[in-house]
């Protein structure tokens, strides 16, 4: 029996991921050669393949479920409006605001106009209420264990992916995105963050043993760790661009670290914001818990009559807050939060930076990642490519792949499968005339428009809520488009002298969310990234540092703190820091010099001067002589 070699050639074509895997499993269990001979004259596959099959049987046998929970299968009826070709009756002007109710949230699909309800915009008293429901719901479930946790996120797991595509039509209705982005944004990334919660998230909140003191004379005897506890009722105020996902993401890490959570959504995203949280709920019920413990809020925005958003967010049964949404919203978040001391996650906007070195290659490939940035659920994405910086050489091939394809772009609804669309509407049209005004500025100046530039008129959906997919050439720093968060499908292109000029246009704007950079050269790729002033960055990936669970936020105008990963995770906790005695023989005495009341002050001096020169010199002469005179001077 010999260990299986792995070439230079082998290695290549297997990425990082599974070659840690395969390193892992060769170096722990020997693999007969035969065997694998074997495998490739009787299967017919070849080596990589085989390869590639043992490094997936093993990440299922190191990090697959736990087979000793099972989840709790239930059903949800579907709203009548997520059936397939439901004919909901079309808004002549819709709007957030029903005309026929005030204070009453009037939800319809951006995309055909179609009216979903009315909801009652909620007032302080209400928002009393759900905080306090959440609070009772959570009095017994920071007691639950980690495996009742757990079942609870398995049971929610199973039932999203049982039920994909009615889900993925809920999120569509009351978005107006595709199919196909809803299930990309939508149901991946929640399965992703349940299932890593459900993997990894016991080990991370189980007590943390840390070194302890170094001092000489405690490190002996003293240990330390740090316990992660729940907060209580954490609340989250998320934005309407992934309605599903910006909800069970807090959900999911708040319910897991023990706490209770009123989540308010936005007022443009309240009919399937509704539905989505009575699945939470479903789901603890039928594993025994109180569906209380979640809880969902909605109003209006602020203003001069009712201030109930302001009240919510300065709300002191709020132990934690995570917010996702606009700089200028976020300003007054904090401003209210600070009033009840509550800490905030600020997860702000984006100008994230997708730069092509020279050595790229393979350019066709790369424009289909660049598109899928761009305009996935209409360009609505804070960690959407919002600048696309080529370097000089692949500059004029690059835009010339990019104005072919987005030519090609088909705008619609495919809710009810009609037609096949490649993509959907915007939310609402109230930012139609800045975005053709930011593409005006930038032609004044220069910029060449290649495509789009303005609303599109539906012939079958008057009125739903379109915008051109636009190419937008030659950007540069001194726009306005290039400064400010687009939050649209304009795709603006930026060339580059050099690498270092990449550099300088991807730190030219305000925000600092995420990144991406390409290339042949790693060497080159990692010299970049680490150049980006952003709280991530991809390299030779789009946005993947989402999907692999790691502390996501920002820095300058992009926000601070960080929710999602390790850090995320116990974020939601209060990290209670404990010392102990690791030896039952000895434990911490006040010395009879440093005893009140004091009976000499040169003696006690001489004693505390000698405690911490044993306990901190370098000099194993000085700490013998320390000690000699610790003995001397305690009698």
């Amino acid at each position: 029996m010999s260990q299986i070699y792995l070439n230079s050639s082998m290695l290549m074509q297997l990425n990082a991921t599974v070659q840690d895997y395969l390193s892992d499993l060769f170096q722990h269990y020997i693999i007969p050669e035969q065997n694998l001979n074997y495998t490739q004259k009787v299967l017919g596959f070849g080596t990589t393949t085989v390869l590639m099959a043992l490094a997936t049987l093993y990440v299922v046998y190191k990090f697959g479920w736990n087979n000793t929970l099972h989840p709790v299968k239930f059903q949800m009826p579907i709203p009548e409006q997520a059936q397939k070709h439901w004919k909901g009756k079309r808004l002549s002007n819709p709007s957030l605001s029903d005309p026929q109710q005030r204070n009453f949230i009037q939800c319809y699909c951006p995309a055909t106009g179609q009216f979903l309800g009315t909801y009652k915009s909620m007032d302080k008293n209400d928002i009393d209420e759900v905080i306090k429901k959440a609070a009772d719901g959570q009095e017994s479930w920071c007691h639950t264990s980690f495996e009742q946790r757990i079942q609870v996120l398995l049971t929610l797991h199973e039932y999203i992916l049982a039920n994909q595509e009615s889900l993925t039509r809920v999120a569509c209705r009351d978005s107006g995105k595709t199919m196909l982005d809803a299930s990309m944004g939508e149901i991946l990334v929640t399965l992703e963050k349940l299932k890593w919660t459900v993997t990894h998230g016991e080990n991370i909140l189980k007590p943390s043993r840390r070194p302890g003191p170094t001092n000489f004379f405690m490190k002996l005897y003293k240990g330390a760790e740090v316990r992660y506890e729940p907060l209580g009722v954490v609340g989250a105020i998320v934005s309407w661009n992934y309605s599903f996902h910006n909800l069970l993401g807090p959900i999911i890490a708040a319910i897991f670290a023990g706490n209770g959570i009123v989540v308010k959504c936005s007022e443009q995203v309240v009919w399937s914001s509704e539905f989505f949280i009575s699945i939470v709920k479903e789901a603890l019920s039928v594993c025994g818990h109180d569906p209380n413990l979640v809880q969902l809020c909605y109003c209006f925005p602020p203003s001069s009559e009712d201030d109930t958003a302001n009240y919510f967010s300065a709300h002191p049964g709020l132990r934690h807050l995570t917010f996702i949404g606009s700089r200028p919203v976020a300003l007054h978040v904090l401003a209210n939060a600070a009033k009840s001391l509550t800490p905030v996650v600020v997860e702000l906007g984006g100008k994230d930076a997708f730069i092509v070195l020279d050595s790229a290659t393979n350019l066709e490939s790369l424009s289909s990642i660049i598109m899928r940035g761009t305009f996935q659920s209409a360009g609505q994405n804070c960690i959407g490519i919002e600048r696309v910086i080529i370097s000089d050489q692949n500059y004029d091939k690059m835009v010339k792949i990019l104005e072919t394809r987005i030519a090609t772009l088909r705008l619609g609804a495919d809710i009810d499968n009609l037609e096949d669309i490649d993509m959907g509407a915007m939310i609402n049209n109230n930012r139609f005339e800045e975005l053709e005004a930011l593409v005006q500025d930038a032609v004044s100046k220069g910029g060449r428009l290649l495509h789009g530039g303005s609303k599109f008129n539906h012939p079958n959906y008057p009125q739903g809520n379109y915008f051109q997919p636009t190419l937008l050439v030659d950007v540069t720093p001194d726009m306005e488009i290039a400064q400010k968060e687009v939050f649209g499908p304009i795709m603006s292109v930026m060339k580059a002298r050099d690498t270092e000029d990449c550099i300088r246009l991807a730190n030219s704007a305000p925000f600092g969310l995420g990144g991406s950079v390409f290339g042949e050269d790693y060497g080159e790729c990692n010299y970049v990234a680490d150049k980006l002033h952003t709280g991530n960055v991809a390299i030779n990936d789009f946005a993947t540092f989402y999907v692999c669970q790691l502390p996501f936020g920002g820095v300058g105008g992009s926000g601070y703190g960080r929710f999602g990963g390790e850090e995320g995770l116990r974020g939601l906790c209060n990290a209670k820091s404990v010392c102990f005695d690791t030896l039952p023989m000895i434990s911490t005495k006040i010395p009879a010099p440093l005893d009140y009341p004091i009976k000499s002050t040169s003696s006690a001096w001489k004693f505390v001067e000698s405690f911490i020169t044993g306990a901190y010199t370098r000099s194993t002469w000085q700490r013998i002589k320390s000690i000699f005179t610790l003995a001397k001077q305690g009698n």
